[in-house]
């Protein structure tokens, strides 16, 4: 990859009363053994649960979700955490798949990309195209094997309908402004340096010249995984199903808030539960984060707005075509929303698209609808590049977006009500190349109250509440 520019400065004031500030994850458990008997009343949890055992005095902090982004949370908490030589959070990252068969990271696409047209989407590309070139500096392990997530390095190429010309068009400028490096070509010259593409119905396209392409999701979860143990976070196998909250009504106009006491970790096929006392939980459950804000304990009127992030199901179909692109194959996206790339050297690509509103699976499995793509893709497929009208579909897959039906962002940052929970969630398919950079602002404003490196506010809960979507036109 390209040598990308340092990322922005930005500071803001610190949460009150959250952690990071004076008072932070590393005291005591305010809700422990210290708490009032009023504060012990207030508890709230499960019908018929009992609230568990005391509070630990130091914090800890639970990780909901054991994906890339709740890998990359934990394995920053404890980069940061052990920058400012405070060695009193334990990092539990609780993940209910330890197969990963269902797991967004590993069933995507892989690729990594600048072209947004939100400033901070392209900015925490730019974060984690660097973190990716200097990735052993990062998670490398001392005595272990060098770490190789298999990088292909090929723009990604967007084609623009003469309708949508425009809009492409001031989104590079856009790109161009954070310090991206994106050309935009005529279809005279796309036709010249991709002679494979039909450009009937191309206005304009836009190609990275660096810090784009694609690679191996697997390896890069393995390797936060294996950083972040080797820096002491625990982690378990189990679904949270409940919390033990407590309330607290202020005599002021602020609306009433609660704090998370405990999260009940349910063990695998069983109805036996485990409490785990949190100063702090991060909620990066992917496709599930706003259903556990539908978790018993939780009164449902701390949780409003509800969480607009929901599962939906996307298909990845790899086939082999001797006659195509070859190895000058981009990532391209179609006109239509269709995309592909190249799958290594042999003849071989993989691609899919976004179904329409009206067309969505049913995602409560992952099968694979295969007359999608005769119906859908392979048409789209064939009228932009010919010589996929010989292809053969090889395999198949299906992976979930955790979608965030409100504007397609993610949602980052503390819960307006919830005290101690923050949010990592939501980036309608992506996360896997935002996870460096979501997983450190998260864990800046944990560890020290505030964002550092990038100034990612907007992408917070804020626009939920105002109902101010913060639209990506850049959705794959």
């Amino acid at each position: 990859m390209g040598a990308a520019s340092r990322a922005p400065q930005a500071r803001q004031p610190p949460f009150p009363g959250r952690a990071g500030t004076d008072r932070g994850a590393h005291d005591t458990d305010p809700e422990g053994p210290t708490a009032s008997h009023r504060e012990r009343r207030e508890g709230l949890g499960p019908p018929g649960n009992p609230p568990g055992p005391p509070a630990p005095r130091r914090g800890r902090c639970g990780v909901v979700g054991g994906g890339v982004v709740g890998w990359s949370v934990a394995y920053w908490l404890k980069v940061l955490e052990g920058q400012r030589r405070q060695h009193g959070m334990k990092v539990l990252v609780v993940e209910r798949d330890p197969t990963y068969s269902r797991a967004s990271t590993v069933l995507s696409a892989g690729g990594i990309r600048q072209q947004f047209s939100l400033p901070e989407n392209i900015q925490m590309s730019r974060f984690s195209a660097s973190f990716l070139r200097n990735i052993n500096e990062y998670l490398g392990v001392p005595n272990e094997p060098p770490i190789d997530i298999q990088f292909q390095p090929s723009g990604y190429l967007f084609l623009a309908s003469p309708e949508s010309a425009a809009m492409l068009e001031a989104t590079v400028q856009v790109q161009r402004e954070e310090g991206a490096k994106v050309i935009l070509l005529s279809p005279t010259q796309l036709k010249e340096k991709f002679p494979w593409i039909n450009t009937e119905d191309v206005a304009v396209a836009s190609y990275g010249l660096e810090d784009e392409g694609w690679f191996d999701p697997w390896t890069l979860l393995n390797a936060f995984r294996r950083k972040a143990r080797s820096l002491g976070v625990k982690s378990c196998v189990g679904e949270v199903r409940a919390f033990v909250t407590s309330t607290h009504h202020m005599m002021t106009a602020a609306p009433p808030s609660g704090r998370i006491k405990y999260v009940h970790v349910y063990m695998p096929d069983s109805l036996e539960y485990q409490p785990v006392a949190c100063a702090i939980v991060v909620n990066a459950a992917g496709a599930w984060a706003g259903k556990l804000l539908e978790a018993d304990g939780l009164p449902r009127w701390l949780c409003r707005p509800l969480l607009p992030i929901q599962p939906r199901k996307r298909y990845v179909f790899s086939w082999h075509c001797p006659n195509g692109p070859g190895l000058s194959c981009p990532f391209l996206v179609d006109t239509s929303g269709a995309y592909f790339r190249r799958d290594g050297i042999g003849g071989t690509y993989l691609g899919g698209m976004s179904p329409s509103k009206e067309e969505e699976p049913d995602p409560s499995d992952l099968s694979v609808d295969h007359n999608y793509f005769q119906e859908h893709i392979w048409p789209r497929l064939a009228r932009r590049v010919p010589a996929f009208e010989s292809l053969r579909v090889r395999g198949s897959w299906a992976g979930y977006y955790d979608y965030n039906s409100f504007d397609q962002n993610g949602v980052l940052g503390p819960h307006p009500r919830l005290e101690n929970m923050f949010l990592a969630a939501g980036f309608s398919g992506h996360g896997l190349q935002h996870s460096p950079a979501a997983g450190r602002a998260v864990a800046e404003l944990v560890i020290k109250g505030q964002y550092e490196t990038l100034d990612l506010r907007r992408l917070g809960w804020d626009r939920l509440v105002d109902g101010e979507p913060l639209v990506e036109h850049g959705v794959v």
